[in-house]
Formats: structure tokens, sequence, C-alpha cells
């Protein structure tokens, strides 16, 4: 048998060449098939068929990563209603946020610490305060504001992240109804209420406190 004559590195197709947005796209791709665990410079580096240190001359590191991907997938958020009134509006796109956390859990979780700066969350930001501001929010409540409102957004998908309850959230819901109305009345009394309420209503109505509170309150100076 004729052993097959050595094929040269000219007869290979040529790698496209790296880019951020490229990079970006093999990121969103892992996150989708593997979850955010992978998502790391190592497999990325394996995904492009490269070593890691080229990637860095496009990303510092795995949280600016994190941080990119997440951006990537605000651009596939929910358009802003046409319909409806500047604090539905704005629940809307508030809402529409946590549910693309949601959908990856992990990427909520690293959410709280790893911060965008990409086209579609400079978007985000200008939306809600295009929304604020056309509901009269003073301009320094607004820009404090977002941030509130978009920490709370992150906050609730990182804890609600996952299909079940956690073994935490069951003890405390059993602690909760099971706390003695002589230690712990208030408890006792409010149990039921503690523990009430969709997820969903409970979101709106926290959504709503808020822009109510950033309305009202007065940035110190």
């Amino acid at each position: 048998m004729t052993a097959a004559a050595p094929r040269s590195r000219r007869d290979r197709p040529a790698k496209p060449a790296l880019s951020r947005e490229g990079i970006v796209a093999a990121a969103v791709a892992i996150l989708r098939a593997e979850g955010l665990r992978k998502v790391t410079m190592r497999r990325l580096a394996q995904e492009l068929d490269t070593g890691p240190a080229s990637l860095y001359v496009y990303v510092r590191n795995t949280d600016e990563l994190h941080a990119a991907v997440l951006d990537e997938l605000l651009g596939t958020m929910e358009a802003v209603p046409a319909e409806g009134t500047w604090r539905e509006r704005l629940e809307h796109v508030l809402t529409a946020y946590t549910r693309v956390l949601l959908a990856h859990p992990s990427l909520a979780r690293s959410a709280l610490t790893a911060w965008p700066s990409g086209p579609h969350y400079l978007d985000l930001i200008e939306t809600l305060l295009a929304l604020l501001d056309e509901g009269g929010v003073p301009r320094e409540r607004a820009a404090w504001g977002v941030d509130l409102l978009l920490q709370h957004a992150t906050a609730t998908a990182a804890e609600h992240a996952g299909d079940e309850p956690s073994a935490d959230w069951q003890a405390l819901r059993g602690a909760l109804r099971g706390a003695s109305a002589e230690t712990h009345p208030h408890i006792a009394a409010g149990s039921d209420v503690l523990l009430s309420g969709a997820p969903e209503a409970r979101a709106s109505w926290a959504f709503q406190a808020l822009i109510n509170g950033i309305e009202h309150t007065a940035v110190p100076d």
C-alpha cells in the first residue's frame, strides 16, 4: 500500500482572520451549546483553531468575554412597544432584559460582576433614560435610577435562574411557615403573605415600586 503524500500547508484552506466580532460569535455559540462554564479562552481557542494568546489581542480576559457575550445577547431583546404608558413600556424593557438573563442562568450570575460596554448595552441604557425622561423624571434621578433598575433586574434573574427551587429556598419557606408566634410574631402573622404571589406579579410590583421611588426621591447634593 502506497503511503499518502504529505499535504503542503499551502494546500489547506486558510483560517478566517480573527476579529472581536468573530470571537464573540463563537463564544455565544459555545454558551448556547455547552453553557457559560465552557466559555473560556482555552475552549474558544480550540473552537477557532488558534492559540489562547491570540485571543487576548481582542479580549482582555474571561470577564470581558462574558460581558461581550451578554451584550451580544441583548441584541435579541424584544423591541419597545409603541403602545402603553411610559411606565408600562419601561417595565416591558426591564422584563425583556430579565428574560434574556433567565434564559442563560450561569450568565445571569456572571452579569452581577461583568459589566457590558458594547452597543446593545448602551442602547438599553439610552432606552431606559428616554422612557424616564418621557415620564418627567429629573435627569439626575434617572441617571442613578437606571443603575438601580438594572441591578435589581440582574439580581432577580440570578436569584431565580434554574428550573427548580433550591434546597436553601425550600428550607427558608419551611422556616417561615414554622416560625413561632411567641418569638417571631410578625413572621408568624404574615408568613402566607411573605410567600404569596406569582414570580411575574412580584417582579412587576418590584419594578413599579422602584420606578415610583426613583421618580420621587431626590438625589443628594
